[in-house]
């Protein structure tokens, strides 16, 4: 507070000046020519309001509840990065391609020459591939971070890498092996194959990993795509306390990877093994991936995480009772 007179009408002064300019849009000559002051001294004041603490930027989105749940999810997910698209009511195909795009710009705003990407096959990463939208060529490599999946061309990660590359105007590495092997000892063979070796070489250094988030729960969901399974079989998934599918490896929800069968006989990348990927994008929507997008988040597996906005408030209310509990 001013202690006199004199401090009393510096402040007025610096005062007046500071609304005119930043509330009222009046350029510093015109409040020079207002008050009758020089520009310099108009520019003085200003400057001396702005030292003082006077002057408080506020900036708001037209969209601020979902700034709002992205900040929430940062914080809560123990992530460094979130973005959260507007779900379009009814249309989940529109709702993803919206969280495609979104991702697709994250992606981009990452991507450097030189650099290793590392992707998943699966519906989410299919609609950021087709949302990427480069204004130039990237030099970069494109690499699947699991074996593939016959009879589903436009998810499968091959595929879908060499889309990604030919978007971003860079070069791809394909994996020749099925994602599942029929025996733990055929993976452990395939998995020293020098070409599929060479692959998962290269995504073990991967700058950015763009990853899908697999639900278990609906007959339609992407897993059984890769392997499907009876009603009996998923059903007992569920009970076993499988909540999700990172990397395609069934996870808990705590975020271990469970001790089944199914993951024994992967061609993937193993979840930890991500974790040295400085940024793991991992993308999802729906009410299905909830539960999943918990799991993961339990684990640890992602750096950054592109939604829409109902999933998102489902997803906080979701792990909000374990951080009360801890």
């Amino acid at each position: 507070m001013a202690e006199n007179r004199e401090d009393f009408e510096a402040i007025r002064q610096i005062y007046t000046v500071l609304v005119l300019h930043f509330v009222d849009g009046m350029k510093q000559s015109e409040i020079a020519l207002a008050m009758n002051l020089s520009p310099s001294k108009v520019n003085r004041l200003i400057v001396q309001g702005r030292k003082l603490g006077m002057v408080k930027v506020a900036i708001e989105s037209p969209f601020q509840p979902l700034v709002d749940l992205e900040t929430r999810l940062i914080e809560t997910g123990g992530l460094s990065a979130s973005v959260v698209a507007p779900t379009v009511p009814g249309s989940p195909d529109t709702t993803l391609q919206q969280v495609g795009r979104a991702a697709a710009n994250m992606l981009l705003e990452t991507l450097r020459d030189g650099d290793i990407i590392a992707i998943t096959g699966g519906k989410a990463v299919s609609a950021v591939v087709e949302n990427m939208m480069p204004e130039r060529a990237f030099d970069v490599t494109v690499v699947p971070l699991t074996g593939g999946v016959q009879g589903k061309f436009y998810t499968d990660v091959n595929h879908l890498a060499s889309r990604l590359a030919e978007r971003l105007g860079g070069r791809t590495l394909l994996m020749h092996a099925p994602l599942f092997a029929e025996s733990r000892e055929q993976r452990d063979m395939l998995m020293e194959m020098a070409s599929i070796r060479d692959v998962f070489g290269l995504a073990r250094k991967a700058a950015i990993a763009l990853v899908g988030i697999g639900s278990i729960v609906t007959p339609g969901s992407s897993y059984y795509d890769l392997n499907p399974l009876t009603k009996t079989s998923r059903e007992l998934l569920i009970e076993s306390g499988v909540r999700g599918e990172f990397l395609a490896h069934l996870i808990r929800e705590d975020g271990t990877v469970a001790d089944h069968p199914l993951n024994s006989r992967l061609v993937a990348l193993d979840p930890a093994e991500l974790a040295r990927c400085p940024r793991r994008i991992g993308v999802a929507a729906g009410p299905e991936k909830v539960l999943p997008i918990r799991a993961a988040l339990n684990g640890r597996f992602l750096d950054a995480l592109v939604i829409d906005e109902e999933t998102a408030g489902d997803v906080l209310e979701a792990m909000e009772p374990l951080h009360n509990v801890a």
